[in-house]
């Protein structure tokens, strides 16, 4: 398993050898070092935690002497193959590899169930006054209550979010970016992690 954390730089595009243009994410991946090795004999299962953005040597706090890094994520893999401080940068990744990138989507407020389940509202006419956007009748005669699960106006975004299949267009090690086809969750800054 084949796996990096990531910072979503920024959405744009590029030419393929056809010259048809193909939308892109660019993301900063890497370099991420190995903090912490778990096993099943010790720990009951096999991970590892890395470490991804170093902190600056003012902005250390005493917890965190040991692991001074922004970000750490832990995942799940056979730990006997790496060690404490071992390098995990893009040259695990080769342009084509289809990956999976998770990370928190864009929060979008409390939304109507229109713009959050697609729900096509009401007839404009007969009788309907400003209601072209509500839900309607939520309960129904047995039980008398509104059951669990109904699609209704709430929160809207800001959740874990997976999106397999994404081809990878471009790598440029030296600046540590890679570029992968189609949109991927959250907004600039967000922390993703890309997986194969």
């Amino acid at each position: 398993m084949k796996f990096i954390l990531g910072k979503k730089v920024k959405m744009t595009q590029m030419f393929n050898e056809k010259k048809n243009v193909i939308p892109v994410t660019l993301i900063e991946a890497g370099p991420c070092f190995v903090l912490e090795t778990k096993t099943s004999e010790k720990n009951g299962y096999d991970a590892i935690q890395i470490g991804f953005e170093k902190l600056k040597e003012k902005k250390i706090k005493k917890t965190q002497k040991n692991k001074p890094y922004r970000h750490i994520k832990e995942f799940k893999v056979q730990s006997s193959k790496f060690k404490v401080n071992d390098k995990i940068d893009l040259s695990i990744f080769q342009e084509g590899d289809k990956v999976s990138i998770s990370g928190v989507s864009k929060g979008k407020g409390f939304a109507g169930a229109v713009k959050r389940w697609g729900f096509h509202g009401r007839s404009s006419t007969h009788g309907t006054k400003h209601e072209e956007r509500t839900i309607g009748s939520t309960g129904s005669r047995f039980p008398q209550r509104v059951t669990k699960g109904k699609k209704m106006p709430g929160r809207m975004g800001s959740r874990r979010t997976t999106i397999k299949n994404l081809k990878i267009e471009k790598i440029d090690p030296e600046n540590n970016i890679i570029a992968v086809r189609g949109a991927v969750p959250g907004r600039r800054g967000t922390i993703l992690e890309i997986k194969v």
